[in-house]
């Protein structure tokens, strides 16, 4: 059996999903197991932090933890993953706008210890002196008010009928992490956030190969364009590399040239 010939991206995702439809239950939580395992590993290597495949494993199946000096690796591990389902849960509401509450959860997943504390997550009160991204942030003085802004702009009728969802996904998440209203986890909450709008519109998730790490730094020092133009073909990478594992799943062959 031959695949139908598509060529834009939205007929990718589209073929993409019937065949999700089609596939058997168990087959398709392993898939997302093996998916999770890679988002994880890929958007620690961007924070500069590699785990161990091992460790990724056994920290996702809740094995305990015997090696004392793992368990640091093991909850930011689990954290992430908590974040992750977090997010797919969000997707499902589909009609439900994106709010700084939101975002806070998203944090909040990835922190848990700080939802101990009285009230909501606070932004940043200073400007941090060591840390992997180097771009432009915004002065703790800023950051309320750019939220603010943010999400003014990602639920504004025009922005909703004039910017493509993966358009809006990749400027979100460049705004963000350049407020980087957080003192950590900023830049696992702006990815977060993109893929959650694109999960809510269809989409995959988008998952940053750790072998474009430095473009990808690179993009954020450079504009909101370069960053778009990475996203999409990090979404693109994702979407044919999913086609490939359920056509062939299925049986079924790529349409000759």
């Amino acid at each position: 059996m031959l695949a139908p010939r598509i060529g834009s991206l939205d007929e990718k995702v589209e073929y993409l999903r019937t065949l999700e439809s089609k596939t058997d239950l168990s087959l398709l939580s392993d898939y997302y197991y093996r998916l999770d395992i890679s988002w994880i590993h890929h958007d620690g290597a961007l924070e500069g932090v590699v785990y161990d495949p091992k460790d990724l494993r056994l920290a996702l199946l809740g094995e305990v933890v015997t090696d004392k000096s793992l368990i640091p690796i093991y909850d930011e591990i689990r954290n992430y993953k908590s974040a992750i389902d977090l997010v797919r849960e969000m997707a499902i509401k589909k009609r439900k706008k994106v709010t700084l509450d939101t975002i806070k959860k998203i944090y909040l997943a990835l922190a848990p210890e700080e939802a101990e504390t009285k009230g909501p997550p606070k932004y940043r009160k200073e400007m941090p002196l060591h840390r992997v991204y180097f771009h432009e942030i915004s002065q703790p003085k800023q950051i309320s008010y750019r939220m603010r802004q943010l999400i003014q702009w990602m639920s504004s009728e025009e922005t909703k009928r004039f910017v493509h969802p993966v358009r809006l996904a990749a400027r979100a998440h460049t705004t963000l992490i350049h407020i980087f209203p957080f003192q950590k986890h900023s830049g696992k909450v702006a990815r977060l956030l993109m893929n959650l709008i694109l999960l809510q519109e269809g989409y995959p998730p988008v998952i940053v190969h750790s072998t474009e790490r430095q473009r990808y730094y690179e993009s954020l020092r450079v504009s909101d364009d370069s960053v778009s133009t990475l996203i999409h073909d990090s979404l693109e990478n994702s979407v044919e590399s999913a086609l490939r594992f359920f056509m062939k799943l299925h049986g079924i062959e790529e349409p000759t040239t």
